[in-house]
C-alpha cells in the first residue's frame, strides 16, 4: 500500500576542492617548467689592450675587409661578392700561405674585418658571420684531417691536438662598429 519512494543518489561531483587542485597543478607546472633563454652570438673577445698600448701593426695584405651595406650587398676588398661566395673567398684568403700576393702571408697573420651599415638587417649580418666562421671551420677541418686523420670537431675539447690546430689556424675576426651616415 504504501510505496516507498526510492531515494535518488545524486551524480554530481563535489566541486569545492576542484579549484584547490587546479591551483596546485598550476604551481607545480610553473615550478618544474624550464624556459629557454636566448644566449646571443657566442664570440670570444680578445682581452682589452693596455692603456698606452698602440694597436698592432697589420700588413694591408693580411687584412680582408668585408663590408655589408644597407641593401645587404657584400663588398670584399671593395669588390661586389655574392653571399654564397664569401665562405670560399675567406677560406682561400686565410689558407693562402703567401702564394697569391694579393692574399694573406699565413693563417696566423690573416685578419678578417667585418663592417656593416647601421641599416643592415640582423639576418644578413648573421648570415655573413656564419659564412666567415664556416670558412675557418673548413680550414681547421682540412688541417686536422691531414695532421690527425679526423676533423677538428672530432678532437677532444681542450686537447693538445685541438690547441695545435687553433694555433695553426687562429680565428682572427674583427667586427667593426657601423659608420655613422
Amino acid at each position: 500500500m504504501f510505496e516507498e519512494k526510492e531515494s535518488k543518489v545524486s551524480a554530481e561531483i563535489p566541486g569545492s576542492s576542484l579549484a584547490d587542485i587546479a591551483f596546485l597543478l598550476l604551481v607545480f607546472f610553473l615550478v618544474v617548467t624550464t624556459f629557454d633563454t636566448d644566449t646571443g652570438i657566442g664570440l670570444v673577445l680578445p682581452p682589452p689592450p693596455q692603456e698606452n698600448q698602440p694597436p698592432p701593426e697589420i700588413n694591408e695584405r693580411n687584412l680582408m675587409n668585408i663590408l655589408v651595406n644597407a641593401q645587404g650587398l657584400v663588398l670584399i676588398n671593395d669588390n661586389l661578392t655574392p653571399m654564397n661566395e664569401v665562405e670560399r673567398k675567406v677560406k682561400a684568403f686565410i689558407t693562402n700561405r703567401g702564394e697569391d700576393p694579393s692574399m694573406s702571408d699565413s693563417p696566423d697573420k690573416a685578419v678578417v674585418s667585418i663592417k656593416t651599415a647601421r641599416e643592415t638587417t640582423y639576418s644578413v649580418y648573421i648570415e655573413m658571420l656564419d659564412q666567415v666562421i664556416g670558412a675557418y671551420k673548413e680550414a681547421r677541418d682540412e688541417v686536422s684531417n691531414s695532421k690527425y686523420g679526423k676533423p677538428y670537431s672530432a678532437l677532444s675539447e681542450g686537447s693538445e691536438e685541438q690547441k695545435t690546430i687553433e694555433e695553426l689556424i687562429p680565428r682572427q675576426i674583427s667586427i667593426a662598429e657601423p659608420a655613422e651616415d
